[in-house]
């Protein structure tokens, strides 16, 4: 027999100017399947369609750029043909009755001249070689020392976004979420291991967010802060990132995205993929009494913490992210506690639609299964 199933969690919830169906999050999940042009097509508008039950799709990572670009075959809004790809799955989500934002994405020094136009130097806030590889068409390479954004470079920043914003709106999204999280380019600004600067955008905790803020004001001006969310990742050392003192840094980032009357905070919980570890330098429940709008849970979250996220009020919506990938109809299993499929790790990167589009909803003997 099914447990909690009348939990709120299942219930419409009102998100700026929609209503969902329910409190229910397709997290952000990178898959690498976009065609030579960085374009989504039809499989995309398969595979999206599918989640469509979801109460909000965020979209995988898309970068506002080819500068912002990191990883092979991830999908871009800065182009027609991408903006065309990106309609079809806004289209299939929209026909299923559901609700789709775009994560606006630069990577900043997670890239490689491989991925660049020309081969560039990825740009940073300052040239800090991160750890790790970067994923280029010709498999993993060591990331490179990136070269530092100019001055006078960073207003050319602030309007990749915007552009980015209104290609959406063409699109067809519904909304756009700034991904500010994991150690890419906006959160590179914010910490201080990354941002050596010593001119307005260094320095200081207001010089470090102003990039952050500027990105969110011109995003706001396209959408209106209704129909924007912002994605950060207090406490995570996702691609090397780190700072000397965060709770501070963070405390004043969301403090001073309250003014633009956004849609949601989307924070990663934890150790992004790893751990929901939350004790830590960075007081989350402070940051969720802060934030004037809703708040979107993430990490690793099952049923049962979903539910309990919702009974005690810790959050608003709950994000789930790898649970998508085998379950396009995870949002009935999690309402009648129906079994899972298991995804193939194998598959969560490059490919084409196996291990995309075709893992299996529940049959009705499963169905009735659960309901026994």
């Amino acid at each position: 027999m099914s447990t909690h199933a009348e939990s709120d969690l299942f219930q419409p919830v009102e998100l700026g100017p929609y209503t969902l169906a329910n409190r229910i999050v397709m997290a952000p999940l990178t898959r690498s399947r976009a065609n030579k042009d960085d374009a989504p097509y039809e499989m995309h508008a398969e595979y999206y369609g599918q989640r469509a039950t979801a109460g909000l799709i965020i979209s995988e990572a898309t970068q506002i750029s080819r500068q912002g670009k990191g990883y092979a075959f991830t999908p871009g809004i800065h182009s027609e043909a991408q903006v065309s790809g990106w309609k079809k799955v806004t289209d299939a989500v929209h026909a299923k009755g559901g609700r789709i934002f775009l994560q606006l994405w630069h990577v900043g020094r997670i890239s490689h001249p491989d991925l660049q136009e020309n081969g560039a130097l990825p740009v940073a806030p300052s040239a800090v070689k991160p750890d790790g590889k970067a994923f280029t068409e010709a498999g993993f390479v060591p990331f490179v020392t990136p070269r530092a954004l100019e001055l006078d470079e960073i207003p050319g920043v602030v309007e990749q976004y915007r552009v980015a914003a209104e290609n959406a709106k063409r699109a067809g999204f519904d909304g756009v979420e700034i991904h500010g999280a994991n150690g890419y380019l906006l959160d590179q600004f914010l910490r201080d291991g990354t941002n050596k600067r010593t001119d307005a955008y260094g320095g200081s905790i207001e010089n470090r967010a102003r990039l952050m803020l500027e990105v969110t004001e011109a995003v706001v001006g396209v959408w209106g802060g209704d129909r924007v969310g912002i994605r950060l990742s207090p406490i995570s050392p996702a691609n090397d990132i780190s700072d000397s003192d965060p709770d501070p840094v963070f405390t004043y980032a969301v403090e001073q995205l309250n003014r633009f009357g956004l849609a949601y905070l989307h924070l990663v919980e934890g150790a992004t993929g790893a751990s929901r570890e939350v004790s830590g330098p960075v007081d989350l429940r402070k940051l969720r009494r802060i934030f004037n709008g809703l708040y979107v849970a993430n990490n690793l979250i099952d049923r049962d913490t979903a539910i309990g996220l919702r009974e005690t009020g810790e959050a608003d919506l709950v994000a789930f992210g790898r649970p998508f990938i085998a379950n396009p109809d995870l949002v009935e299993r999690l309402r009648i506690n129906a079994p899972l499929n298991e995804p193939d790790r194998d598959t969560f990167y490059g490919g084409g639609a196996e291990g995309y589009t075709d893992y299996p909803f529940l049959s009705d003997a499963e169905r009735q299964a659960a309901a026994d």
